[in-house]
C-alpha cells in the first residue's frame, strides 16, 4: 500500500494526541471544581459541559462553525489580524475532538476527586503543606488511576470523531482526512479492500486503548 494512504492514521493520532492534551486539562479543571464545590446553577453548568456526550456531531460542528468560523467575530478577528482560521485545517479537526473528548476526561475526573477520602488531605494540611502541594502530592496521585482511565477513552473517542471534524475540518485527502473520514470516502468511492484495511487499524488501535483502560479503572 503506498505511503501516502498512511497518512490519515498519522493525522489521526496527531489529532486525537493534541485533542486529548486540552481536554485533559480543561477536564480536570472543571472536575475539580464540580467535584469540591457547589453553587448555584453548579449542575446545570455541568450539564452544559456533558452536552457533547449526548448531541449529534453536527450540531457540535455547527457550534464551533458558529463560534470560531469565518464570519463569527473570532473567526474574522483571527483571519484579519494573524491570517488563520481553523476551518478546512487539522487545527478544525482537534477543535472538534477535543470538545467531544472533553466530558469523558470531566466525568472520571470528577468522580476520581469526589472519591479521594478528604482526611488525608487534611492530614497533609497540617504538616504545613499549602493548598498547592496538597493537591500535587496527595489528591492528584490519588486520583490519577480515574483521570487517566477517562483520558484513555477521550483518546479512544477523539481518534474516531468524524461528524463534528467534517464540518469544520473537511476531509481533504492528505491535509485534513482523518482514519473515519478515510474510511467513509473508501467506501463511498467502493474501495473496499482499503475501507477493510482502515476498519481493522482503528478496530485494534481502540482495543488497546480501551484495554488500558479497563486496566487503570480497575486500580480505582
Amino acid at each position: 500500500m503506498a505511503s501516502m494512504d498512511w497518512f490519515p492514521l498519522i493525522l489521526s493520532l496527531k489529532v486525537a494526541a493534541v485533542a486529548t492534551v486540552l481536554a485533559l486539562i480543561a477536564g480536570v479543571t472543571l472536575g475539580w471544581v464540580f467535584a469540591r464545590t457547589r453553587f448555584p446553577g453548579s449542575s446545570v453548568l455541568e450539564s452544559v459541559f456533558m452536552l457533547p456526550l449526548v448531541l449529534p456531531p453536527t450540531v457540535l460542528g455547527y457550534g464551533i462553525l458558529v463560534a470560531a468560523g469565518r464570519r463569527s467575530p473570532l473567526g474574522a478577528w483571527l483571519r484579519e489580524h494573524l491570517n488563520y482560521t481553523i476551518i478546512f485545517s487539522w487545527h478544525g479537526a482537534v477543535v472538534a475532538s477535543a470538545v467531544v473528548a472533553l466530558p469523558l476526561v470531566l466525568k472520571s475526573a470528577s468522580a476520581a476527586f469526589a472519591g479521594v477520602d478528604r482526611s488525608l488531605e487534611a492530614a497533609a494540611s497540617t504538616l504545613r503543606q499549602s493548598p498547592l502541594s496538597v493537591f500535587l502530592r496527595v489528591t492528584l496521585p490519588l486520583a490519577w488511576p480515574g483521570i487517566l482511565a477517562g483520558t484513555l477513552l477521550a483518546y479512544a473517542r477523539a481518534m474516531g470523531e468524524f461528524g463534528a471534524s467534517l464540518m469544520v475540518a473537511g476531509s481533504i485527502p492528505g491535509q485534513t482526512q482523518t482514519l473515519s473520514m478515510a474510511i467513509y470516502d473508501a467506501v463511498q468511492a467502493g474501495q473496499d479492500d482499503r475501507a477493510l484495511l482502515l476498519v481493522v487499524v482503528t478496530s485494534v488501535l481502540s482495543i488497546i486503548v480501551l484495554v488500558l483502560s479497563n486496566r487503570f479503572f480497575s486500580l480505582r
